[in-house]
């Protein structure tokens, strides 16, 4: 009886969900229709929008290029791209219209073209016209604890919708790799669409790490000691890379800064026929000034490391490493050792590293022998440059590495992370003679920078010599003419 009884429960539980079906289906294709009408209506409001917008003094319509980048006030490598890239465009079309998103609400439009030009000497021939994002904490890591990938990305789409609804462009370019806007200003917006890679949201690297759980910055001990979620979060970055890739296939136009990032935006997004590696401009022309036929040695020697204090550059591998080699009998006979690490704070958060990293030198009993130089002006930097032995660089799968460049081109000796684009298109052998040095731990930064120190100054300016004959393709000149040609495409 109780078996009979069950086997009729379930029956009518069937015929039940069986009775909603068509029910559901109707209901379902009418909120698809209004969603559709109601997306519709938005695309031709904002079709009016972009109209009113270009519209010159003369009655003309102008095109209105904008750039997606809410920290352009930061003095990182992505900045300079942004700055030099506007530069380029505003030479070409001096006519249009020149628009940049940013979330920077403490300063003024002009202090952020004084900043461009003080910190990379770059002065625009053009106005430019800042719109306000006042919805930037959306994409701050510090809100999203958790699944920080995930929220940020949802929040760059709201950032975005913030965006599109004050100004709609006819070209849009994300140069700040925030991909999951690109189908907003594609579909809704009608824009001519491309995007500036620096670092893949998510990497085939990324996804190795957690696979093989693998301690990193981005994925906690917690995590990689436990199987079960290490296998939850390995699903999740599997589904989040197939959802980055859709969102980055939108793009008209793909530019990559290395062929690291090459490589894993091509598996990403498989968009092939319309991406191009375009080498980030480094200002290779202003280092050349400073003199290679001598060293100044005579106070000790100096080492420095250029890179914004984000997580990732992982300074603290730095001020160990040097701990180390202080601690090595060879640095006895060597003269006085000083590291001077040279970066931009976006925020607060890259404040807190700074002083965590200030103590971190106290706690290895360093703190006399390291310096801390943050948002300084360009010619400070190029002065450090000019005096410094070794560039110190230590960022694990760093996709291309602008610091590195400049140091090469000042004639510094590099030491850099022996991944990602040092290793694949920067730290390369220049007519088969070496360019630089390449390490990974704390041991191996430590004995590369007592071999280096210990070299005899003929053999370093020969490298010198090597690394700064083999930059030239990493120039302003040459990104202009990259970066030009393979826009083209969105002005036709």
């Amino acid at each position: 009886m109780a078996v009979a009884a069950s086997g009729w429960c379930l029956g009518e539980l069937l015929r039940f969900f069986y009775s909603l079906l068509f029910p559901g289906l109707i209901v379902c294709g009418v909120l698809c229709v209004c969603l559709l009408i109601v997306l519709w209506g938005i695309r031709l409001l904002l079709q009016r929008k972009k109209k009113s917008g270009s519209a010159s003094k003369t009655g003309k319509n102008r095109t209105v290029i904008a750039f997606f980048h809410p920290y352009c006030n930061a003095g990182g490598g992505g900045e300079r791209v942004l700055w030099c890239a506007l530069r380029a465009l505003q030479k070409k079309y001096p006519e249009a219209v020149y628009v940049v998103y940013t979330g920077d609400a403490d300063v003024s439009g002009q202090q952020i073209l004084e900043g461009a030009f003080r910190r990379f000497n770059i002065r625009l021939t053009c106005p430019v016209k800042f719109v306000l994002l006042r919805k930037r904490y959306l994409v701050e890591d510090s809100l999203y604890p958790h699944f920080t990938l995930l929220g940020q990305s949802l929040g760059s789409i709201f950032l975005g919708w913030e965006a599109l609804m004050q100004c709609v462009p006819d070209v849009y370019i994300d140069s700040m790799g925030y991909a999951f806007t690109l189908p907003l200003f594609r579909y809704l917006g009608r824009c001519r669409v491309g995007s500036y890679v620096h670092y893949p949201t998510i990497s085939t690297d990324m996804l190795s790490v957690v696979k093989n759980q693998n301690v990193r910055f981005n994925n906690a001990a917690f995590i990689t000691r436990n199987p079960f979620l290490s296998k939850v979060k390995l699903i999740y970055y599997y589904l989040f890379a197939f959802i980055y890739g859709l969102a980055g296939s939108c793009s008209d136009v793909v530019m990559v800064n290395s062929t690291w990032t090459l490589n894993h935006i091509l598996s990403l997004w498989k968009v092939g026929n319309c991406t191009n590696i375009v080498y980030p401009p480094c200002d290779v022309r202003t280092f050349l000034d400073i003199p290679l036929h001598k060293e100044k040695t005579t106070s000790g020697h100096l080492l420095v490391s250029i890179g914004q204090f984000r997580p990732e550059k992982n300074h603290p591998l730095q001020i160990r490493a040097f701990a180390k080699l202080l601690n090595k009998k060879e640095a006895e006979s060597l003269p006085p050792l000083k590291l001077v690490l040279i970066g931009g704070c976006r925020n607060q958060d890259d404040e807190l590293r700074v002083n965590q990293l200030r103590r971190l030198s106290e706690d290895l009993g360093v703190q006399e022998d390291v310096e801390f130089k943050i948002n300084i002006p360009f010619d400070e930097l190029k002065n450090y440059l000019s005096e410094a032995t070794v560039g110190l660089h230590t960022m694990w799968n760093e996709h291309f590495g602008i610091g590195i460049v400049e140091c090469m081109a000042a004639g510094t000796i590099v030491l850099a992370h022996n991944s990602g684009g040092p290793k694949l298109d920067i730290v390369v052998p220049h007519q088969g003679e070496r360019t630089g040095f390449l390490a990974e731990s704390e041991e191996d930064y430590a004995e590369t920078m007592a071999h280096i120190l210990s070299m005899s100054a003929e053999k370093r300016l020969q490298i010198r010599n090597n690394a700064r004959a083999s930059v030239s393709r990493f120039s302003d000149q040459e990104f202009e003419v990259t970066f030009l040609t393979s826009v083209e495409k969105l002005f036709q």
